[in-house]
């Protein structure tokens, strides 16, 4: 059986857990929650909630994590969706499995990501927004993959219908409506992690709507913000459009 292997890129607070809970409520699909955060918090060391607890239950191996994005498989799915951070795939480690996979990038105006960030870690950097990380496999990927869709998040909370569906179109598979709702509560593929970070995805049924957000970016971030515009503005011209 053919699976198709489909890797999401995304940064942090970008609703990337409900694009998850959306394509893993198909009744032909896998998924896996952030395969590489284990390795990557055993070589950073980055003090993250509960790190000794992820990387006991992930390990600490890269290349372990790699074989299971590329050879994982499952008797009655077809498709197995790969919900990555950008920001784990570090810049020094091999990135040719990334030809084995169909890659896409979630992306979301780094603006409202700071301000997300700030009001529940007080201070960020730039890998923190995962900007950088991201354009950087997306040049990466669209080296050999002219097809890599970008979703951004804004544009599919206005019309996560449209949105899914041409999304499944691109890829060939079908359109099932199940990706629009799901059960509220955890799941068996969240990561450790999630007590710390998935109260809104926990409690959702659905894709939020979508709500403008007024935005006040401090000071000492303008710097920040406005490289991180740049490389946001390059992959969104070629966001996935309806």
């Amino acid at each position: 059986m053919t699976m198709l292997r489909l890797a999401m890129w995304s940064g942090p607070r970008n609703m990337s857990t409900a694009m998850m809970r959306a394509w893993e409520n198909r009744p032909d699909s896998i998924v896996v929650d952030e395969p590489l955060y284990g390795a990557y918090l055993a070589r950073t060391h980055i003090p993250h909630p509960d790190a000794q607890a992820v990387v006991h239950a992930q390990g600490d191996d890269y290349d372990a994590a790699i074989r299971g994005c590329l050879e994982r498989t499952d008797d009655k799915a077809t498709l197995f969706y790969q919900k990555h951070m950008t920001h784990h795939l570090l810049p020094d480690l091999d990135h040719t499995w990334l030809h084995k996979l169909t890659n896409a990038f979630l992306i979301r105006d780094p603006a409202e990501v700071l301000a997300s960030y700030l009001r529940t870690r007080g201070e960020a950097t730039a890998e923190d927004l995962g900007v950088e990380r991201q354009a950087d496999i997306y040049a990466y990927v669209t080296s050999f993959q002219d097809d890599a869709v970008v979703i951004d998040a804004a544009e599919f909370l206005k019309q996560p219908e449209a949105q899914l569906r041409a999304w499944c179109a691109a890829l060939d598979v079908d359109f099932v409506p199940q990706m629009l709702n799901w059960p509220a509560g955890p799941r068996y593929s969240d990561g450790v992690w999630a007590p710390h970070w998935y109260a809104s995805a926990w409690a959702s049924t659905g894709c939020a709507p979508y709500r403008k957000r007024d935005v006040t970016i401090p000071h000492q971030y303008l710097g920040l913000i406005d490289e991180c515009h740049a490389l946001y503005e390059a992959m969104y011209a070629r966001r996935l459009r309806t």
